[in-house]
């Protein structure tokens, strides 16, 4: 049983070990393949058993693999799976939902915090000699934020939503959020429609997937209902935000300031619009990465093709 893993690098740079996949089968792991159908076809081509986190398996790369049975998604969203065309060809498609739940949650309020308090900065000015230098016993480079009293806007709330909702009750902050499906409305926390959340939240904050009523949801539009003066964190995928307008208002302080994990391409263009911005904090895609979260990972994974091999598939997207 000959198992293909596309793009292992980014779930195990070293620190973690493909021992559960071995033991299923005949494993062979690419660290990186370049995005060209000929060669991701060559790759897997007498492979029954795919494994990809940001590898492309669109239409025209499946439909020439004949012998593919099964594909797991390394990863939450799916997007880079024809799941629809896999479906017509039997094949099962699974993702690892829940993995990075605490840990996107932790690094969405690390993404507010600095922005509140830009603590980097601060420490760059100490360590360059502003405070040796300063006349009084303390100095500040940036207007000094708290968050008690403060609403915080979720955009989706699903586990991590709820797990960031969680983190920003803890600060005193009131919690609003919208979504596709409603859960309980938890302690401290209450459901409101989109444009509400828009006029009302003093930090906005994606936990949405990627669709295609998704997709630019944060535009000019939007922005302009927003308050003046906003925070915006995106910690869920690049493409719910048109990007040049995301600059237009950071360039006018409509947002006061923005802080993003994720971006329209990646990695990042070098001219992405967002590059430049002084009141713009832009990190490479890693509020998943902790190696708890990849183990979890990848123990789900294995679980995923144990369990379809037993014929009791789990986390199917394409049922």
């Amino acid at each position: 049983m000959k198992i293909i893993v596309l793009d292992g690098y980014t779930l195990n740079p070293g620190d973690l070990n493909w021992d559960g996949l071995k033991n299923l089968g005949n494993l062979k792991v690419y660290d990186r393949l370049p995005n060209e159908t000929d060669k991701i076809v060559e790759a897997i081509s007498d492979a029954a058993y795919v494994f990809t986190n940001k590898t492309p398996l669109p239409k025209e790369v499946i439909r020439r693999v004949p012998l593919l049975k099964y594909i797991g998604v390394l990863a939450t969203g799916f997007n880079v799976v024809d799941v629809d065309y896999a479906k017509q060809r039997g094949i099962t498609v699974t993702n690892v939902p829940t993995y990075g739940t605490q840990g996107v949650a932790q690094m969405t309020m690390a993404l507010l915090l600095e922005m509140c308090h830009h603590v980097g900065e601060h420490n760059r000015a100490v360590q360059n000699g502003d405070w040796s230098s300063s006349d009084d016993f303390c100095f500040w480079n940036y207007p000094l934020v708290e968050l008690e009293g403060k609403t915080m806007g979720l955009v989706g709330f699903g586990s991590i939503g709820q797990a960031t909702a969680k983190l920003a009750a803890a600060f005193g902050m009131r919690v609003i959020t919208t979504g596709s499906s409603k859960t309980p409305e938890p302690e401290g926390c209450s459901y409101v429609d989109f444009d509400q959340l828009l006029a009302e939240a003093d930090v906005i904050s994606l936990h949405c997937p990627l669709t295609d009523e998704t997709k630019g949801l944060i535009n000019e539009n939007s922005i302009q209902k927003m308050k003046d003066g906003v925070m915006f964190i995106n910690t869920s995928r690049g493409p719910l935000v048109v990007e040049e307008d995301l600059k237009n208002a950071l360039v006018s302080k409509k947002i006061s300031y923005a802080a993003v994990d994720v971006a329209s391409s990646e990695p990042l263009n070098a001219d992405n619009p967002l590059l430049g911005l002084d009141n713009c904090i832009i990190t490479p895609h890693i509020a998943w990465a902790s190696q708890a979260a990849r183990k979890r990972l990848m123990q789900t994974a294995v679980s995923n093709l144990e369990a379809f091999l037993a014929g009791k598939p789990e986390n199917v997207v394409n049922p």
